[in-house]
């Protein structure tokens, strides 16, 4: 069976659960002429248990239309603002913190983030999340 011819690789980020063909979906992928609600559909299944979560997806658009794609773990900075229960970052993270996050939390949210991260250790990975934590005002401590 011969390779299909790739057209196009697109990001996105969507609400799990409750993804439409309007915006931003209908403007990104309807260029591309692939099927919207056939797209919504499987990923709104895909993603239901995730609920109130944003997830990353990659899709790739063949030439004969048709699509595949990949989901990806939701970012760091919503797994951070929904473990310690908080609705936005600091404005000024430097002088203004607006809560703080335990080390086992950061490891929580290291291992759920593994697979798409670039290190080989979960020490690293936690690294990478506490930077984040810090960058958004919030403070990273011992449990």
């Amino acid at each position: 069976m011969a390779e299909k011819k790739i057209t196009a690789v697109v990001k996105l980020q969507l609400e799990a659960g409750k993804a439409t063909p309007g915006p931003p979906v209908g403007s990104t992928l309807g260029p591309h002429g692939i099927n919207l609600g056939a797209f919504t559909k499987e990923f709104n299944e895909k993603t239901a248990k995730e609920a109130g979560l944003v997830i990353p997806v990659v899709v790739t658009i063949y030439a004969d239309r048709s699509f595949s794609f990949v989901l990806k773990t939701p970012p760091a900075a919503i797994l951070i603002k929904k473990a310690i229960g908080l609705d936005r970052g600091s404005a000024v993270p430097n002088k203004t913190k607006v809560g703080s996050i335990t080390k086992s939390q950061i490891r929580q949210i290291a291992q759920t983030k593994m697979p798409d991260l670039n290190c080989t250790s979960i020490e690293s990975a936690m690294s990478m999340i506490a930077g984040a934590a810090r960058s958004m005002g919030v403070t990273v401590v011992d449990d």
